[in-house]
């Protein structure tokens, strides 16, 4: 007995493969565009990370130098002296604060030495691997240095009825690598004004 024989429609064996390999291509499309959207997730978490540390740096540098623009504003300043060695000062005792007659050589290249000071605020936790310390007790993460300030005497004024000061406030982030040097020009006499918000 003869079987019949199929026959097939023109053209429908071609078109099968054509749908699989446009079904190959998109998978591979979306594929590269999945990968893609993966990085630039990663580099933005990235931006957002440095961002934070930057800006935890910057104001942990500006806390130091308001503490010491107000204790300059207390009566405290001097013409000072020869800075040659690094203190420690907390929020509540500023009794080993100083004015230094010499200026920082560089300002931006910290740790200041041989002289600075180094500025506990109240709650904030300093731990020596900084971020990777954790939460500290204050709920705040750790910062990788206590923040420094530097109180330099530049003479009077040109009236000479003040006294011009240099305050510069350095800040750390969560690591030693995320810095942060802010200065101000401070002016103490019969008035005291900050002259760099003029």
């Amino acid at each position: 007995m003869k079987h019949p024989t199929r026959h097939r429609p023109p053209g429908r064996g071609t078109s099968q493969g054509y749908v699989l390999i446009v079904g190959l291509l998109f998978l591979l499309v979306l594929s590269l565009l999945a990968v893609s959207m993966m990085k630039s997730f990663g580099m933005q978490e990235k931006i957002a990370g440095n961002t934070r540390e930057k800006q935890r740096a910057f104001e942990a540098a500006q806390s130091a130098l308001r503490y010491g623009e107000w204790w300059l504003g207390q009566g405290n300043g001097s013409s000072g002296a020869l800075c040659k060695s690094i203190v420690s000062v907390t929020a509540n005792d500023w009794s080993s604060m100083q004015v230094c007659s010499n200026a920082l050589t560089n300002p931006t290249a910290l740790p200041w030495t041989p002289a600075r000071a180094d500025y506990s605020p109240p709650s904030m936790a300093v731990a020596l691997n900084g971020n990777l310390g954790g939460k500290a007790a204050s709920g705040d993460i750790n910062y990788a240095a206590p923040p420094s300030l530097y109180i330099n005497y530049l003479g009077l004024s040109q009236d000479g009825l003040s006294m011009l000061y240099s305050v510069t406030g350095a800040g750390y982030g969560g690591s030693a690598a995320t810095a942060a040097v802010v200065q101000s020009t401070y002016q103490v006499g019969a008035s005291t004004k900050d002259l760099g918000k003029e």
